[in-house]
């Protein structure tokens, strides 16, 4: 993934700061994220959620608001109505480089403002919201001690997640004002509405209003004992993958394949968790997860780099006896193969012997009127397959630093 740091006009003409995830192969569509209340768009959900989706080739712009994290111009200046045509501005932004968004994600409030701008945008084809309130003005529950004051002396400073910010009458007022409802149930996209049931932030009442009011597509997800703000790795990690695998469904992510015949193309493998082993795998438009077991420092997110190996061996042995078999007509009604390794990737990487070998071994299952010919006539031909050729034979690896 390559993040460009851009900036670009908000509503008021301030600049506004942002980050553009691009995914590293084939940009094949666009996301626009939305931030939480007075968070930032380097919040650590936005980041994993962006990470995810730049791997599916979605370019993710996240921004912060007016006033707010490194983007300028005055918060107490702003409003709910402001944020919305921040979003706008940001959508213009994305169009004049030619990649208007088709997805829209928002976080709390900023779930909100997502659903009030897709209805003016065009191109978009899928919105989420991720804990987001279905009355913006549930908001104003942050700082009801000073509701009082805002309205009587026009404004207030007020301390929100240990920060201080001024709220001013005409913000409160905004928020009051708006009625959203009408809005979700005329949604041109598909929804997913992702909510955890014991947010004490924003109640889950508001996942199941925003819900009902729209119209299908619809999903959704629940995130389980997550907090508001998404801060656990595991619940960012969690939502980044429903929404990749969901997105797919109204995005057209489709990647040009190789002709056949041709080399499969470039497997790309990139951290997604610099603290531990996680790796997101790219292999054209095929996404997964390899990690380490937690013995060895790892999260246990994925196989192991050795059990790709294995994997691959077992997969190739499957599909090749499969093609044996429907090519002589046999009657083969199912294959199964457990493939075993005879050692873990982090001893080998720590204590490597130039005396220790690979030992691979296969047990092929087989279900249907096979002869006692045929059955031996496919365990000769596993040891045709490809990869077990590969494995087998010497292989040269050429390395360069980029």
């Amino acid at each position: 993934m390559t993040t460009e740091r851009i900036t670009f006009p908000g509503h008021s003409g301030a600049p506004l700061s942002a980050r553009l995830d691009l995914p590293d192969g084939p940009h094949l569509a666009t996301a626009l994220f939305a931030h939480c209340f007075t968070c930032s768009k380097d919040i650590p959900a936005a980041r994993r959620i962006a990470a995810r989706l730049a791997s599916m080739g979605i370019a993710v712009l996240r921004f912060d608001f007016t006033g707010l994290g490194h983007s300028k111009g005055e918060f107490a200046n702003t409003t709910f109505s402001s944020n919305v045509d921040d979003l706008h501005a940001a959508a213009a932004y994305l169009d004049g480089r030619g990649m208007g968004p088709n997805l829209l994600i928002g976080h709390s409030l900023g779930g909100a403002a997502v659903l009030r701008a897709a209805a003016d945008m065009q191109g978009v084809k899928a919105v989420v919201t991720i804990g987001a309130p279905y009355d913006p003005e549930h908001v104003t529950h942050n700082f009801a001690d000073a509701l009082a004051d805002i309205e009587t002396e026009g404004q207030a400073q007020v301390d929100l997640g240990g920060r201080p910010f001024t709220i001013r009458r005409e913000f409160v007022a905004d928020v009051k004002a708006q009625v959203i409802g009408p809005v979700i149930q005329k949604l041109k996209a598909a929804l997913l509405v992702m909510h955890a049931p014991r947010d004490e932030v924003v109640g889950i009442e508001n996942a199941t209003n925003i819900f009902t009011a729209a119209r299908h597509p619809k999903s959704f997800v629940t995130l389980d004992d997550a907090d508001h703000l998404i801060t656990e790795d595991r619940d960012a990690e969690y939502a980044a993958d429903v929404i990749a695998a969901w997105a797919g469904r109204y995005l057209d992510l489709a990647r040009p394949g190789p002709p056949i015949g041709a080399p499969e193309g470039i497997v790309r493998v990139s951290e997604a968790d610099p603290q531990g082993f996680l790796q997101d795998v790219q292999a054209g438009p095929h996404h997964l997860l390899a990690d380490e077991p937690l013995a060895y420092g790892g999260t246990n997110r994925g196989p192991s780099p050795y059990g790709m190996l294995a994997a691959g061996l077992g997969a190739c042995t499957s599909m090749t006896l499969r093609m044996y078999a429907r090519r002589k007509g046999w009657p083969l009604e199912h294959v199964s193969v457990d493939v075993s390794h005879d050692k873990v990737h982090a001893q080998d990487a720590s204590t490597p012997t130039a005396t220790n070998i690979d030992v691979f071994r296969r047990k092929i299952s087989v279900t249907g009127l096979l002869s006692d010919d045929q059955r031996q006539k496919l365990l000769e031909i596993a040891d045709k397959c490809p990869v077990h050729k590969t494995l087998e034979a010497s292989s040269r690896v050429e390395t360069e630093l980029v």
